[in-house]
C-alpha cells in the first residue's frame, strides 16, 4: 500500500507529503532533505525529489548525486539550479568517504584510478590505461568493488618496496656509529667474515680518494664521515652518488632544513635559560664584509647567518640596527647580552643598543682583552728576546726532517709547537712545552744524531745549540710562564664552551694577579711585576667594567660565601651592588624585583626555606652555579629564573672566531665565487653540526682532561713551525688572508680601532710629536735589529740527509732550577 493512501480521509484532499516532517529524519541537518523525502515510510532506501517528482534508490546520498549531476550513473535532475548543483557538490566533496589506499603520499590531487584486486599486476602502465576521470558512484556497483585497491595515477609515484625482517631490525647507521664510538659496537656475522684482503682492497679505494681529492685526513674520524660508510654499505652494491648539482642545489637545501630542526634545542634552552647574541665581522677574498650572528646558551653555540654587508657603511647606527633586527628575531625577553669585539664602532653600537633595548646588556669579549694582555706582555723586552731565542729553536727544528724525527723520538711522539686559539696564546703554550721537554731538547743536542749531522757545523745549528743549554734562556722562560701561566687559565675558561664563564671570570682574574705577584715576590723583580700588573689593570679596566661580571659573581655561590666566611665586606658590597644595578635594569615589574632582592638576601646569608638545606650548604664549591641554582633554587622561584639567566651566559664571542676559520676554509682561493647564498648555507650546515659534535665530545670527555685552547690538529702553517710563515694580523691569530686593517677600511673606523694584533705603534717614528714616545719606539726597534742580526740562515741550502762525524761539544753553562710541577696546570 502506497504511502499516499496512509493519510487521513478528512484530510486527504489538502495533504502535501513534501511537507510532512514524519517523511524526512527529524535532526539531519543533511542539506539533500531540502530537495527530498521519503515516498513509502517502509521503504526508506528511495527519496523523491521535490523538484522534478524522481524517485531514486540508493538513501539520501543518491539524491544528492541526482541533485548535482555527473557521478556515475546518476542522471541529473532538469530542475536544479547552478546553485543548488554546488551546494550538493560541496558537501559531496566534503563529506566524501576516504577509502583510497595510497602507496605513495604526494601533495598533489590526482586522478583515482581503480585496479581489480583479482588482475594480480602493480604494472603502473595497466594502472594509467585502466585510470578513469568519472567518479566511481556509491550505488551497487560500489559495492561490487570493495575489494578493489586504488592509486594515485602519478607517473612519478613509485610503489615503496616492503622491507624484509633483517631490514626492519637492523640498526640505523647512526646508531652503529655511536656503538662503535663508545667502544660497545660488535661487528656483524657478515663484516667479521670478510677476509682482511677485501677490507685492505676498500681501505685503498678510501685512501685514494683522500689523496687524489686533498681531503683532509683528519676528515676521516669525523662522525658524519662513518654514518655515511655505514649507510653506503647498508644500501648494498650499484649505490650510485650524488651528482655534483644534487650536492649544490636540491641536497644543500634539504640539508639545511635538516640542520635547522636543531634550532628547536636550542629554542627551548634560549626561553628557559636566555642566551648571548655573538657578533664579528669578516671579510672573505672577494673583498666582501661579511658580519656573522651566532647565539650561545647551555646547550651550545647555533649559528644564525652571516649577513653580507659590503654595500653598507659600517658605522654604529648600521651595526646596531642588524643586532637590533636579530635581537627581535630571537625574541627580547629571550637576550640577556649582546657580546661583541672591542672595537670602536661595536662600542658605540652597544651603547645605541642599550638605549633602544632597556633590559639589554652590551658586553665586550673578554677573550679579546685578555689575549690583548699576553700580546703587551709578550712586548715587554724581559720576555721578547726569549720569545724569539724560543721561536728560533722551534723553527730550526721543524724545517730538518731528520733533526725533527729525532726530537720526536726524545719526547715520546710529542710536537713542541702547540698551535693554540689566539697567537699570543701559541706563544706561551709552546714556551710551556718547550720547558716541559728541556731535558728531551738537551738529549738530543747531545746525542749523535746531533753531533754526527752537518747542521750542527752550521752558524744556525750552533746558534740553536747554544740557546738549549743556556742557563739565561730557560730562567726567561720561566718567568714568560709565570707571567703568562694565570693568564692563560682565564683565557681557557673564557675560551671554552664546556661551561658558562660569566660567574667565574672576576674571580678569576683576581686571582691570577694575586698569584702574579707571589711569583715575582723577589726584589729583583719587581720592576718586572708592576710593569706587568699595569698591563693587566690597564686592560682589564678599560674594557671589562662591567656590572654583568659582579652580578653573576654574586650569584656563584662557590666564589660568594668564601668572601662573607673571611670578612671581605668591601668586595661583597660590590658584587652586591652590580647585582642590584642589573636586577634594576633587567626587571622592570617593582613586586618581582623586591621578592628578588629579598630572596636574594636569604640567599647571601643561607636562610630561608630555599636555602638553609644542609645539602644547599654542603654543595656549595662542589656543583657548578648553573647546577646549584638548579637543585636548591625552586623554593626562591623568581630569583633562581633571574639567576640562570646570568649565570649560564659566556664572557666572550669566541664562536665567531672559530666560524672565520669555517668560512675560510670553505671559501678558499679556488672557490671564491661561491655566492654568499650558498656560502651561508654551507657554513649554516658545516657550523652548526660541528659544534653539536663538539659539544657531544665535551659531555663524553666530562671529566678528562680537555684544552679548549690547543687544537687537536697540528697546524703547520704558524710562525713556531715555519720560520718563512708571515704572521697575520687578523682577529686573534685568525690564519688567513684577514687583516684588521682590511677590516677597518671596510668598516670607516678611524685610527682609534685597534685590532687584535695590530701593531700599537706608529711605523715611522717621526710621525710623532712626543719626543720621549719617538726615544722609547728607537730603542725597541734598535733591539729588534740587534735581536735579528743574531739570527744566522746558513742552514737553508743545507739537508740533513748526509751525516757527517762530528764531536759535539757539550754545554758549559749550568741548568736552571727546574721545580718539578710548578708550571704545570693540568693541561
Amino acid at each position: 500500500m502506497s504511502s499516499r493512501n496512509e493519510a487521513p480521509s478528512s484530510v486527504a484532499g489538502e495533504y502535501d507529503p513534501k511537507s510532512d516532517p514524519t517523511r524526512k529524519p527529524r535532526k539531519s541537518t543533511d542539506p539533500g532533505w531540502k530537495y527530498g523525502f521519503w515516498p513509502d515510510l517502509q521503504n526508506k532506501d528511495k527519496v523523491e525529489c521535490t523538484l522534478c517528482g524522481q524517485v531514486v534508490s540508493g538513501g539520501i546520498k543518491r539524491l544528492k548525486q541526482h541533485l548535482a549531476g555527473a557521478y556515475g550513473d546518476a542522471k541529473l535532475c532538469p530542475k536544479a539550479t547552478s546553485g543548488i548543483r554546488k551546494e550538493m557538490t560541496s558537501y559531496l566533496e566534503a563529506n566524501k568517504r576516504k577509502r583510497p589506499m595510497f602507496l605513495d603520499e604526494d601533495e598533489e590531487d590526482d586522478e583515482v584510478v581503480e585496479v581489480a584486486a583479482a588482475d594480480g599486476t602493480n604494472d603502473t602502465s595497466a594502472v594509467e590505461s585502466q585510470a578513469s576521470k568519472v567518479q566511481p558512484s556509491s550505488g551497487t556497483a560500489a559495492k561490487k568493488r570493495q575489494s578493489t585497491l586504488q592509486f594515485k595515477a602519478n607517473s612519478k609515484a613509485q610503489q615503496k618496496t616492503a622491507k624484509s625482517v633483517v631490514e626492519m631490525l637492523r640498526k640505523t647507521p647512526e646508531e652503529v656509529v655511536d656503538e662503535r664510538l663508545s667502544g660497545s659496537y660488535q661487528p656483524t656475522i657478515l663484516a667479521s667474515a670478510k677476509s682482511k684482503e677485501d677490507k685492505h682492497y676498500v681501505d685503498m679505494q678510501w685512501a685514494l680518494f683522500f689523496y687524489e681529492c686533498g681531503v683532509p685526513f683528519n676528515a676521516a674520524a669525523a662522525r658524519q664521515f662513518q654514518i655515511a660508510i655505514e649507510a653506503t654499505a647498508q644500501f648494498g652494491s650499484g649505490y650510485k652518488p650524488p651528482t655534483p648539482y644534487q650536492l649544490g642545489e636540491p641536497l644543500l637545501q634539504e640539508a639545511v632544513k635538516t640542520t635547522n630542526t636543531m634550532r628547536e634545542e636550542h629554542e627551548r634552552a634560549w626561553k628557559h635559560y636566555g642566551c648571548t647574541l655573538m657578533s664579528d665581522g669578516w671579510s672573505d677574498r672577494r673583498g666582501r664584509h661579511l658580519i656573522n650572528f651566532l647565539v650561545n646558551s647551555p646547550e651550545g653555540t647555533y649559528f644564525l647567518e652571516s649577513v653580507d654587508a659590503s654595500s653598507e657603511v659600517h658605522d654604529a647606527y648600521m651595526l646596531a640596527d642588524l643586532l637590533e633586527k636579530k635581537v627581535d628575531e630571537i625574541g627580547r625577553d629571550k637576550v640577556v647580552q649582546v657580546v661583541t669585539d672591542n672595537g670602536a664602532n661595536y662600542k658605540a653600537a652597544g651603547k645605541l643598543l642599550m638605549e633602544r633595548i632597556p633590559t639589554l646588556f652590551w658586553s665586550p669579549c673578554a677573550a679579546h682583552c685578555l689575549d690583548l694582555m699576553l700580546e703587551d706582555i709578550g712586548n715587554l723586552k724581559e720576555f721578547k728576546k726569549p720569545i724569539a731565542r724560543a721561536r728560533r729553536v722551534t723553527t730550526f727544528i721543524y724545517r730538518h726532517g731528520r733533526i725533527l724525527a729525532a726530537m720526536r723520538e726524545k719526547t715520546g711522539g710529542a710536537d713542541l709547537v702547540r698551535p693554540a686559539a689566539t697567537r699570543f696564546a701559541t706563544s706561551f703554550l709552546t714556551l710551556k712545552s718547550l720547558y716541559k721537554h728541556k731535558d728531551a731538547l738537551k738529549a738530543l743536542f747531545a746525542s749523535t744524531a746531533w753531533t754526527d749531522n752537518r747542521l750542527s757545523k752550521t752558524s744556525a745549528g750552533l746558534d740553536v745549540y747554544n740557546i738549549v743549554f743556556s742557563t739565561q734562556f730557560w730562567n726567561s722562560v720561566e718567568d714568560c710562564l709565570r707571567a703568562s701561566g694565570p693568564l692563560l687559565i682565564v683565557l681557557r675558561v673564557v675560551d671554552g664552551d664546556e661551561r658558562p664563564a660569566m660567574p667565574e671570570v672576576q674571580a678569576l682574574m683576581k686571582c691570577a694577579k694575586e698569584k702574579i705577584n707571589q711569583s715575582f715576590a723577589v726584589q729583583s723583580k719587581k720592576t718586572l711585576l708592576k710593569k706587568i700588573i699595569t698591563i693587566i689593570e690597564r686592560r682589564w679596566e678599560k674594557q671589562m667594567d662591567h656590572p654583568l661580571y659582579g652580578a653573576a659573581m654574586y650569584l656563584n655561590p662557590g666564589k660568594l660565601h668564601p668572601l662573607i666566611r673571611n670578612d671581605d665586606d668591601a668586595t661583597v658590597g660590590q658584587l652586591r651592588g652590580c647585582f642590584l644595578d642589573v636586577l634594576a635594569r633587567m626587571v622592570d615589574d617593582e613586586e618581582t624585583r623586591d621578592k628578588i632582592n629579598s630572596q636574594a638576601m636569604d640567599y647571601e646569608f643561607l636562610r630561608g626555606a630555599a636555602f638553609s638545606n644542609k645539602m644547599t650548604k654542603d654543595n656549595l664549591q662542589t656543583m657548578t652555579p648553573l647546577e646549584w641554582w638548579r637543585s636548591y633554587g625552586g623554593r626562591a622561584i623568581e630569583l633562581q629564573r633571574f639567576a640562570r639567566r646570568l649565570v649560564s651566559l659566556c664572557a666572550s664571542s669566541s664562536g665567531c672566531e672559530r666560524n672565520w676559520s669555517t668560512f675560510e676554509f670553505i671559501h678558499t682561493k679556488k672557490r671564491n665565487r661561491l655566492l654568499h647564498k650558498r656560502l651561508n648555507s654551507i657554513v649554516f650546515i658545516s657550523y652548526n653540526r660541528k659544534m653539536k659534535a663538539r659539544f657531544q665530545k665535551l659531555r663524553q670527555k666530562k671529566g678528562k682532561n680537555f684544552d679548549p685552547l690547543v687544537h687537536e690538529d697540528f697546524n703547520w702553517d704558524n710562525e713556531w713551525a715555519d720560520s718563512l710563515h708571515v704572521v697575520p694580523e687578523g682577529g686573534r691569530g685568525c690564519e688567513c688572508d684577514l687583516t684588521w686593517d682590511l677590516v677597518d677600511n671596510a668598516i670607516g673606523a678611524s685610527q682609534a680601532l685597534r685590532g687584535r694584533n695590530l701593531p700599537r705603534r706608529a711605523h715611522n717614528v717621526y710621525s710623532r710629536r712626543n719626543s720621549v714616545a719617538a726615544q722609547n719606539m728607537s730603542e725597541a726597534e734598535e733591539e729588534d735589529e740587534d735581536e735579528n742580526e743574531d739570527v744566522p740562515h746558513d742552514d737553508a741550502e743545507i739537508t740533513d740527509c748526509e751525516d757527517e762525524s762530528n764531536g759535539g761539544n757539550a754545554g758549559e753553562e749550568g741548568e736552571a732550577p727546574n721545580i718539578p710541577g710548578e708550571f704545570d696546570d693540568d693541561f
